[in-house]
């Protein structure tokens, strides 16, 4: 019988295999293209939904966040402060995740991932009602919290996909 905690890695295990397939074999250029001036590119929606899953879970998990632990913030160098996930962005911040291969962004999104399903893979059932955040009426549960992040990454992975489609051939 597969526990919470099992659903909960098979989706972060999707939204990796998904992340990879988005950015197998892109050039930069591929990566950063922007279908209008103002859309969001692969480079920036892979970075985007890597640093909310490894902002939001490190905050529940009590935990140091991948991005600054493993080196990765001055890896990428990119040009706004290590705290940045992206959240309301401008198009000229947006515009700025550039010069980050595709196999960087892979590697960063597959440490977070394995920091996700080690800290997941630890949960039991009554850990979901724990309250996570109290600014929000009713206040998020580490449940609400954890779906919120496989949303937002599922949507965002699907967009990339979707920049990757629409790539001149």
């Amino acid at each position: 019988m597969a526990t919470t905690a099992d659903l909960l890695i098979d989706a972060v295990d999707r939204i990796r295999d998904s992340t990879a397939r988005v950015l197998e074999g892109l050039t930069e250029e591929e990566l950063t293209f922007r279908a209008t001036a103002d859309a969001n590119s692969i480079a920036w929606l892979v970075w985007h939904l890597t640093r909310v899953q490894d902002d939001h879970v490190a905050d529940v998990a009590g935990t140091e966040q991948v991005w600054t632990t493993g080196g990765w913030f001055e890896d990428f160098g990119l040009p706004f402060g290590r705290e940045a996930t992206g959240y309301g962005m401008s198009s000229d911040l947006v515009g700025a995740v550039r010069r980050v291969p595709a196999e960087r962004l892979s590697a960063y999104h597959d440490a977070v991932h394995d920091r996700t399903a080690e800290y997941l893979s630890g949960l039991h059932d009554a850990d979901l009602d724990h309250i996570v955040d109290e600014a929000w009426d009713p206040p998020v549960t580490l449940g609400v919290r954890l779906v919120s992040v496989v949303s937002d990454d599922l949507q965002h992975v699907g967009q990339a996909g979707f920049v990757r489609g629409l790539l001149p051939r």
